[in-house]
């Protein structure tokens, strides 16, 4: 099980962060946890949204992608400090990670009420509308006179602590297991084709589905064009290079970004002769205006997107045969995108018509194709290192197109 913990001080030394690293590495034999920091969370503004922001962002999907969250807690005042309320007002504001996430609420303090009326406070916060959080009853863990409770390794020196520690936490993975369970919906349920929330790429102050986003977004952020070179890994060739090579590779090329924004494709040929018929405007759109609004093909595409982003695959594909098979057998490939530290960066879409690759090959080799009797067709099949989860049903009209 993999958890993060979240401690409510920024102070340079603070015994709530020393409480979590502990748990983080007295119990790593019995779960997973990643200790966030907080430090550089704005303050709280209504009139200044920085919920996109790359600490928000981060922080936001770290808690999702967990599967439940432990919440150290000093007290100030009677209550929590203002940094944790601070960062609970950006994750319940216009994203809320902590909807139906499990969370344990540990604390400690200088005194022998161990943040008792603290956590009873966070305990209303995490259960308000728009938090959501499901907390774990009872098993409250309250540690006082904190300053005497370490040793110099940051490890707690009473035995009889550790064990009443290792209780609570085993009692935490138990009802964190049993909620995820209660709680478990279609995973892709919850994919946002919208492209509402944005990355640290989006171009922010364009409508995205406007028609003219491309000229617009390129004039916002002073967009290279022409003779201008770029440095690739492997290369350095101008923009109108790029745009040669692109656009006569022998496949049509679609980029969807991590936030399902359609940004590019390799526009090589009109579109009614494409194989996945795409045009202009279409270009910086989100996937669920790109896609017809069909529930049957958005729950598709919600499907493989989600497939990708969360490594169950790396590639999907379907076949979408022609309107004339005996001309045509169009294949659709999705491949997961990362970037250097293995986060998912989006989705490069390719779609081939490999009917004259197959011809060109039997002539060549002088062999034909034989109906295997036996055969049974198998239209999801992916050249991946994991194959597609079963749950991928192929349907001809989900590529990234307008029908």
């Amino acid at each position: 099980m993999k958890l993060v913990g979240i401690a409510g001080s920024i102070a340079d030394q603070s015994y709530n962060r020393t409480l979590l690293n502990f748990i983080a590495k007295h119990f790593e034999g019995l779960v997973e946890i990643e200790v966030l920091n907080i430090n550089d969370v704005p303050m709280f503004s209504q009139d200044d949204d920085q919920t996109n922001s790359d600490v928000i962002q981060n922080l936001s999907k770290k808690i999702s992608a967990a599967d439940g969250v432990i919440i150290a807690t000093p007290e100030h005042n009677h209550s929590v400090p203002a940094a944790l309320k601070n960062v609970i007002e950006w994750l319940s504001y216009e994203i809320h990670p902590f909807d139906g996430k499990p969370v344990m609420i540990v604390g400690d303090s200088y005194h022998t009420q161990g943040s008792s009326r603290a956590q009873l406070h966070l305990r209303q916060i995490l259960e308000a509308p728009g938090v959501n959080a499901i907390v774990l009853p009872g098993n409250e863990f309250l540690l006082g006179k904190v300053k005497e409770a370490f040793d110099e390794n940051g490890d707690l020196k009473d035995q009889g602590t550790v064990d009443f520690l290792q209780t609570t936490l085993q009692n935490f993975i138990k009802f964190a297991k049993v909620i995820n369970l209660i709680s478990k919906t279609n995973d892709y349920d919850d994919e946002d084709l919208s492209a509402k929330t944005g990355t640290d790429t989006t171009i922010q102050g364009i409508d995205m589905n406007d028609d003219n986003w491309l000229d617009l977004a390129a004039q916002k952020v002073n967009a290279v064009e022409g003779k201008t070179y770029v440095k690739l890994d492997s290369g350095l060739l101008t923009v109108d290079q790029l745009n040669y090579f692109l656009k006569t590779m022998p496949v049509e090329l679609t980029y969807v970004d991590e936030n399902n924004q359609f940004l590019y494709y390799n526009k090589a040929v009109s579109p009614e002769k494409m194989l996945a018929k795409r045009v202009p405007a279409q270009v910086g759109d989100s996937l669920d205006k790109v896609h017809p609004k069909i529930d049957r093909v958005i729950e598709h595409v919600k499907q493989v997107i989600n497939s990708l982003r969360t490594g169950k695959t790396d590639l999907v594909s379907m076949a979408v045969p022609g309107k004339d098979e005996t001309k045509h057998h169009i294949m659709h490939y999705y491949k997961a995108m990362h970037d250097e530290d293995g986060d998912y960066k989006g989705v490069n879409e390719w779609a081939v018509d490999i009917k004259p690759i197959v011809d060109q090959y039997l002539q060549a080799t002088g062999q034909k194709l034989v109906k295997d009797p036996e055969a049974k067709i198998d239209a999801t099949s992916g050249a991946s290192k994991k194959s597609a989860p079963e749950e991928i049903k192929v349907d001809a009209t989900s590529s990234a197109s307008k029908h």
